[in-house]
């Protein structure tokens, strides 16, 4: 690390605290797929004042950043990142049910509020609203990201989509406001929204459930679940489908039906279980990921006329 590096880690620890700021953090420690070189530095704000504080220095600065939740969906290079990882995970996962008196509160008896700072695990948020006897959140149960990606990126799983339960949420710009956007404001579409990664922050999300029997609520999750062992390669790590759908198609069969299922480059395959995952069979790198994915493009190209697009998020990579 140089010495700009070591001013910009003594300046971060006066805002963030030692404990939340990291040298040289193994980006593959923090992604799904298991994969990534080291980021210069790596910061977990606590609370809202932290990001803000954090957003504007590093600006002021000059120093690139970039926010990840659970890092589920992104393939970081094997140079990893030159700049700051700002992870909002676990240390900012607080939630609570909104009562009468609070704005957005229970209005219809049908209909209950939960508000969830972004970093909330969708996987842990479905277990707890479960616990409450809510229902909404069902098709999420595994979807393995946080609340601040799902929403960033419209995650959808078994009919459902975040765009389904999702009331507002309340998102910090690259200068530090916060503003609060409306479901409709936040123009979700497949697997997008009108956020920007890496640019736009989500700072907490309003959803609306509905009260449920918990019986039928936990059999429908453990349902997703043995259809996710079934039929998802989550004995590897990976970062779920590799492709988004393309229109009239699923890019699985397509690359099923193109033969390629257990194709390999390095450490990288086409799972054999479900074609539309690229799995991480053993020490795979981030170029192994990048030239096989290209591989298969071209192929379901020269096959069938079809692109496919990358529903993966790439970092450090050269533009």
């Amino acid at each position: 690390m140089n010495s700009d590096n070591d001013i910009l880690y003594s300046n971060l620890i006066k805002i963030l605290g030692e404990d939340n700021v990291k040298k040289s953090e193994p980006m593959k420690n923090h992604t799904t797929f298991r994969i990534g070189g080291d980021a210069d530095l790596f910061a977990t704000p606590v609370n809202a004042a932290q990001i803000h504080d954090t957003v504007i220095y590093l600006k002021k600065a000059g120093v690139p950043y970039y926010v990840v939740g659970n890092g589920s969906n992104l393939l970081v290079s094997d140079a990893g990142y030159r700049g700051v990882i700002i992870q909002l995970y676990s240390r900012f996962a607080g939630y609570e049910i909104l009562h009468d008196n609070c704005e957005s509160a229970v209005d219809k008896a049908d209909v209950i509020y939960i508000r969830v700072q972004s970093g909330m695990s969708i996987i842990k948020l479905a277990s707890i609203v479960a616990g409450y006897s809510l229902s909404g959140m069902e098709f999420a149960s595994g979807i393995p990201g946080s609340i601040g990606g799902g929403i960033m990126m419209n995650a959808g799983a078994y009919g459902g989509e975040m765009k389904d339960i999702v009331v507002s949420a309340s998102i910090m710009d690259e200068d530090g406001n916060i503003r609060k956007l409306d479901n409709k404001e936040l123009e979700f579409g497949y697997r997008t929204s009108v956020l920007r990664p890496g640019k736009d922050i989500v700072i907490d999300v309003v959803i609306a459930l509905h009260p449920g029997n918990q019986t039928e609520i936990r059999s429908r999750m453990a349902e997703i679940a043995a259809s996710r062992k079934e039929k998802q390669p989550l004995e590897y790590p990976s970062a779920g489908s590799t492709f988004k759908r393309p229109e009239g198609y699923f890019a699985g069969k397509l690359i099923s039906d193109a033969g390629l299922k257990g194709f390999t480059c390095g450490g990288a395959c086409v799972s054999e279980k479900h074609a539309g995952f690229v799995v991480n069979k053993g020490n795979a790198t981030a170029a192994d990921v990048i030239k096989l994915t290209d591989e298969v493009s071209e192929k379901i190209y020269e096959l069938n006329g079809v692109k496919l697009e990358l529903e993966v998020k790439k970092l450090g990579f050269e533009e």
